[in-house]
Parts: structure tokens; C-alpha cells; sequence
């Protein structure tokens, strides 16, 4: 698949602001700071158009990026950073919440981690969330290229025994860097499309 065409076209923060054309929805979810706006700038060719920033907990809507007019990439808001309020993380938490439990359109959760470190418990919360609520999972390591190439095969393991991932998951090394790992997420794209 070749992305001709990218448009931010709602930020929304409750489900009557989300798109009504029932296109096929993948979601990104991820701790601050794992990578994901980098990820989706990979994704479609584009330097900054998502806006990457130093400050985590930055982003704070359901961001819906209309790709090729097919397929949206929806951006959520990074979980685990500690100086968001108590009123914050449990308006973000509801609102996720809503969105997994009744947006049919959504097809595929990616679940970045970064691939530096053992994954967190609000990653593991994460995974479990998802797998309860039957949702499919692609794992993507970002950063990958932050860690030596013979240090790969331990990290993984030490990632996959942490989330204990079920058949029918994937799991993508991915380098906004050098690009490894885009092809395959744009292939898992394609294919659940």
C-alpha cells in the first residue's frame, strides 16, 4: 500500500465527535514518550506531521488520521505519566474505556512498547485490557534501534515472557529510524482492512 493521502480530521474527546463513515479504525496506544506520534509519521512518509513532543502526557484527545480516505490510524492518549491529575488519568481512563467496549469499526489495536526496557505494569494492565475484551493485539518494540543488535533476541524474549502474548498476536520490531518494521504493520494493515 502506497499512503497518497493523510488528514488529522477530529480530535474528539467523547463518542459523538468521532467519525460516523464507518471506516476500518486502528488504534495506537502506548506509555508517554513510547513513540507513537514518531511511529505514525514513519507510517505515512511524513517528518512532523504528527507532532512529536519532549513533554509527556501532551496529547489529550482520540486523534483520527484518515489515511488514503480507506482507514483511520487513531492516535489515544499515552497512559502512565505520573503528573497528569487523578481527575486527568480517570477522564482518559473512561474515555478509552468507552472506545475498546463499543467502537465496532476498530480492527486492530498496536500496543507500542519501548523495546529498551521490560515492559511496565500499565503496559501488562494494557494487554490484559485488550485480550479481555477480545480486541487483536500487534506488539510493536519501538526504539529499537536504541539497543545493540545482539542484545535484540534477549529484549524480545524479556518482553513477550512479561506480556505472555497470545496466539494470534504479532509482535513488530519497529525503528522510525531505519525503518524496520513498517512494512509488516502496513502488511497486518492491509490485511484487516
Amino acid at each position: 500500500m502506497k499512503i497518497n493521502s493523510v488528514d488529522l480530521s477530529i480530535s474528539a474527546v467523547r463518542r459523538s465527535q468521532y467519525p460516523t463513515d464507518n471506516k476500518s479504525e486502528f488504534l495506537l496506544v502506548g506509555r508517554s514518550n513510547v513513540g507513537k506520534s514518531s511511529f505514525i509519521n514513519t507510517l505515512i512518509n511524513r517528518k512532523n506531521y504528527a507532532r512529536t513532543s519532549s513533554t509527556p502526557g501532551k496529547t489529550q484527545t482520540i486523534n483520527f488520521y484518515l489515511v488514503n480516505d480507506s482507514f483511520y490510524l487513531v492516535d489515544a492518549p499515552g497512559y502512565g505519566y505520573a503528573t497528569l491529575s487523578k481527575d486527568k488519568q480517570k477522564k482518559f481512563g473512561l474515555m478509552m474505556e468507552d472506545y475498546l467496549e463499543n467502537r465496532e469499526t476498530l480492527k486492530q489495536v498496536f500496543l507500542l512498547i519501548d523495546f529498551r526496557h521490560k515492559p511496565t505494569a500499565d503496559d501488562i494492565a494494557m494487554y490484559n485490557y485488550l485480550k479481555y475484551y477480545k480486541i487483536p493485539v500487534t506488539i510493536v518494540a519501538t526504539k529499537i534501534d536504541k539497543i545493540g543488535i545482539t542484545s535484540h533476541q534477549k529484549q524480545r524474549s524479556m518482553i513477550l515472557d512479561a506480556l505472555d502474548l497470545v496466539v494470534g498476536d504479532d509482535f513488530i520490531m519497529f525503528s522510525n529510524i531505519s525503518k524496520d518494521g513498517k512494512d509488516e504493520v502496513i502488511q497486518k494493515i492491509e490485511r484487516t482492512m
